[in-house]
């Protein structure tokens, strides 16, 4: 069950208690609006607790991002270390929230895919404006236009990447060991 769409994901959660909804969103984004009971694992903390996830890891999970493609990118890693019962929602947090799903909504924030868009866009024009002055500015609109390229074709964003780390996508009290705490196998499931 690699995709599932928000009426199946949402069955899935209230027919069953053991299945985990885990998004993978920045701090700031899950501190926007999730979905009640989801824990929050930043996808940069998959990569580097992959290990201690995937042992400590029990039922079935649903990842959940604000589009579908981080969620994806970490199903991938998690089921190449080694776990299986993943699945993705279809369309994330955007397909969510157009359903009229419930969610826990706090202090409204720029989902990452649109702080991106923001900087690749206001990069571009600062550089064509600039190559009025100075022609060789428009390099760099050429390095972000190919930037982009890359990412479209490998479904990366080092971009996405960076801007994750800043404090305003940190912001919202996470905690690693309290996240992979809660996705332990509960010994009375076993």
């Amino acid at each position: 069950m690699p995709r599932i769409d928000t009426a199946s994901a949402r069955s899935l959660l209230a027919a069953n208690p053991d299945v985990l909804a885990v998004d993978v969103r920045t701090p700031a984004e899950y501190d926007s609006a999730h979905i009640d009971g989801a824990i929050n694992l930043p996808l940069d903390q998959v990569d580097a607790h992959l290990r201690r996830i995937v042992t400590d890891a029990g039922g079935t999970m649903v990842l959940i991002c604000q589009s579908g493609n981080r969620a994806e990118r970490a199903r991938q890693a998690l089921a190449e270390a080694g776990l299986t019962d993943l699945a993705v929602l279809d369309g994330g947090m955007n397909s969510w929230i157009a359903s009229g799903a419930p969610v826990i909504r706090g202090r409204p924030r720029w989902a990452l895919e649109r702080q991106v868009r923001l900087v690749a866009g206001t990069i571009v024009l600062t550089s064509v404006v600039a190559s009025l002055w100075a022609p060789g500015a428009a390099i760099v609109a050429g390095l972000v236009g190919g930037g982009l390229a890359v990412a479209a074709l490998t479904d990366t964003c080092a971009m996405g990447m960076l801007l994750a780390k800043l404090p305003y996508n940190r912001a919202g009290g996470f905690d690693v060991e309290a996240a992979i705490a809660a996705l332990r196998r509960d010994p009375s499931r076993a």
